[in-house]
């Protein structure tokens, strides 16, 4: 089994760690991740107080290990954000501060708390800010991965991150699926793997039928970086695009964002009844390059499991036998 400084930091059996996704509310995949060795993580922001404490109590319900709650720090939602400080979650996890917000006080309140704090970036620069306020674990994400992110590769960025926040420990994410994504991050000098999208084709996974479908369908070659998500959604995020499946809804936009921002109410109605429809080509799907090597549907359990199989596999005996 591979075990490094973040297992023994999070109290967790292999390096492996989901991604908390705001928009995919589902304790049961949080729970099946953590129960496998991993550390599931819940995305937090978009919840109230009473959601936050009813998706916490069903985690603990599913399962008594480690876990996470995760925190976009430019969407304001104090209540939530206290909510969750009083769960007192294994993490606090946090992601896309603007430029002029203080990180140490967040990070302070959540050690008060007793969590440990993951904070994830895809530049160098905010990486060091992060671990100069006290960040424990430092996300490298690369922008391969789905839903929001910078411009730089995870290839490039892992060593430069590492590299700047020794010996703060880093985890890598974006483009990874499988256990030689782990591997790779293990090579690159980072601790584990943070994962999206492989998850979200999982049986635990909360996305209708027919989107899982579309991931493990895709080529990898499918995604566009794009603004038109947030401009539906009526929501602007600092200095992030958005990858998302180029489907029809993105491409009759696209060209013509001035006219979504005129109809974004009714452009939004639409998304949602395509959700409830299960319709991926009028609904955005938020996914990453990696979406090309998945190529089934199983419980996250068993996700968790194979990824490290592999990479044990892979640093145990491949990598060895190239040395002579």
């Amino acid at each position: 089994m591979i075990r490094t400084q973040v297992c023994d930091l999070l109290e967790i059996e292999c390096p492996i760690v989901l991604g908390g996704m705001g928009s995919v509310l589902a304790p049961g995949l949080v729970a099946a991740v953590s129960g496998a060795g991993g550390l599931g993580t819940l995305g937090g922001s978009l919840l109230n107080a009473d959601q936050l404490r009813k998706a916490v109590a069903d985690i603990r319900v599913l399962t008594d290990k480690p876990f996470g709650l995760n925190f976009l720090i430019f969407i304001p939602n104090e209540e939530g954000f206290a909510e969750a400080l009083n769960s007192q979650p294994a993490v606090m996890a946090f992601a896309w501060p603007r430029a002029e917000q203080n990180l140490k006080p967040l990070f302070d309140q959540a050690h008060e708390a007793g969590s440990k704090v993951t904070f994830m970036t895809g530049e160098v620069g905010e990486a060091r800010r992060a671990a100069k306020a006290g960040a424990d674990i430092i996300v490298a994400q690369g922008t391969e991965g789905g839903g929001h992110v910078s411009w730089m590769a995870t290839m490039a960025l892992v060593p430069m991150v590492v590299d700047v926040v020794s010996p703060v420990p880093v985890l890598a994410a974006g483009g990874i699926a499988d256990g030689r994504g782990l591997a790779a991050a293990l090579a690159l000098g980072a601790d584990g793997v943070l994962l999206g999208t492989r998850f979200l084709a999982s049986e635990e996974s909360p996305l209708h039928p027919n989107f899982k479908q579309a991931i493990v369908e895709s080529d990898g070659h499918d995604t566009v970086l794009t603004e038109i998500p947030d401009i539906a959604a009526g929501r602007v995020w600092p200095g992030a695009m958005a990858r998302a499946r180029r489907n029809r809804f993105v491409e009759r936009w696209a060209g013509r964002e001035w006219s979504l921002r005129q109809n974004q109410a009714d452009a939004y109605a639409g998304i949602l009844a395509a959700r409830e429809a299960g319709d991926p080509e009028e609904a955005y799907l938020l996914m990453g390059q990696d979406a090309g090597l998945v190529g089934d549907i199983f419980s996250a359990g068993d996700i968790v499991q194979r990824i490290a199989a592999e990479a044990e596999e892979i640093v145990s005996r491949r990598l060895p036998g190239l040395v002579r």
